[in-house]
């Protein structure tokens, strides 16, 4: 049995996707900014990529840039845009429960003098409009707030904290990794400036996203080289991970409204046959604005790892809601900006357009018996 439940973390590769990267591999594995044909042959790959990309969230194919994924567009977003216009301002805002790649990013900026709010999360996981609101001030020259929590799945009211920044002439940028494919996303009409993606999160290649920029916002670099990427991203373009990347696009935006259905259905199948089965458990983040795919439970009397490998050897995959470092284990930030660190293990459950129903139930079955086991310890 192996059943995979942690696509927050990472997903399975269509083959449609692995046919294109293999493809381009053979085909336009030239260098884009070389003039001669090979090279040529590689930047018009790109380029069509690019309007791909821009399609999918309605803006210029002028204004993506490709990138190596979430941390490296988060960075630049955050980094580049704080760093170009300190002259504007000196405070910055986000939120306590940021990806890693976004807060570790606001946390350097503390070190080079900038003054940062950390909005908090309520029990859902939900940023208020009013913190929002209460938090600017006259030298607030960016915010920054994730569109869906990653590990509980919470979708926040980007379009409506959007509207707010702009009508204070503030930039506004979103981590949309986990919403995209999943979510609706149109960053004119939800009032985004900056929005980060990356391709493995919806079935595509590892090492590969963009970061959108609008035209004529001044954003800093955070590498330099050959001024690839209008000056913002310099290096030598993975020409066929971003093909096959364009191709994941295609796959998930035109079959989004089914997958999320599906996905939908059998998130709330889980949610309910957990909450209804099993004693001493806490759903995890906000049950109305929820990513289609998430479930995030914490179980009483039982620690993280303890379920994570219990259901792993009984061919289960699935993310706990702790974090390794230096090998030793830490609450997440998230959980505990809810307040549910104390509530025993947490456990992230995450769907793809590959799950079955067979797979959800086998799962509740199989979870029921090793909570049962593990308490009885």
């Amino acid at each position: 049995m192996n059943i995979y439940l942690d696509n927050a973390a990472t997903t399975k590769p269509d083959k449609e996707v692995i046919g294109i990267l293999v493809q381009s591999m053979n085909e336009s594995w030239g260098n884009a900014s070389s003039l001669h044909t090979q090279g040529q042959t590689a930047a018009r790959v790109l380029e069509e990529a690019r309007d791909i990309c821009a399609g999918a969230i309605n803006c210029r194919p002028s204004e993506i840039v490709f990138t190596s994924g979430a941390t490296e567009s988060n960075n630049i977003a955050i980094l580049g845009y704080a760093r170009k216009n300190r002259h504007k301002g000196n405070h910055l805002i986000t939120t306590n429960i940021e990806h890693h790649a976004a807060l570790y990013a606001f946390e350097q900026l503390e070190k080079e003098g900038f003054e940062v709010t950390y909005l908090q999360a309520d029990e859902d996981g939900l940023i208020s409009i009013r913190s929002v609101k209460d938090a600017i001030r006259s030298d607030t020259i960016l915010i920054s707030v994730m569109h869906a929590n990653n590990e509980i799945g919470t979708v926040n009211p980007i379009k409506e904290i959007g509207e707010i920044a702009h009508k204070k002439g503030i930039v506004f940028h979103t981590d949309a990794v986990q919403s995209f494919g999943k979510l609706p996303i149109d960053v004119k009409a939800m009032n985004i400036d900056m929005l980060s993606v990356s391709a493995h999160k919806f079935h595509g290649p590892k090492g590969v996203g963009f970061l959108y920029v609008k035209t004529k916002l001044p954003v800093d670099p955070i590498s330099f080289g050959g001024g690839q990427e209008r000056h913002i991203r310099s290096g030598t373009l993975n020409t066929p991970s971003i093909a096959a990347m364009a191709k994941a696009v295609e796959i998930t935006v035109g079959g989004m409204e089914e997958n999320v259905k599906r996905m939908t259905e059998l998130r709330d199948m889980l949610i309910d046959e957990v909450t209804e089965n099993i004693q001493g458990v806490r759903l995890n983040g906000s049950r109305n604005f929820r990513l289609c795919n998430n479930a995030n439970f914490s179980f009483e009397g039982i620690n993280d790892d303890e379920l994570l490998y219990a259901l792993d050897v009984e061919g289960i995959r699935i993310s706990s809601g702790s974090a390794c470092a230096a090998g030793s284990v830490e609450t997440s930030h998230v959980i505990s900006a809810i307040g549910s660190e104390n509530n025993g293990a947490s456990a992230r459950f995450t769907l793809s357009k590959y799950t079955t129903k067979e797979e959800i139930l086998y799962t509740v079955g199989t979870l029921k018996k090793v909570v049962a086991r593990l308490r009885r310890k």
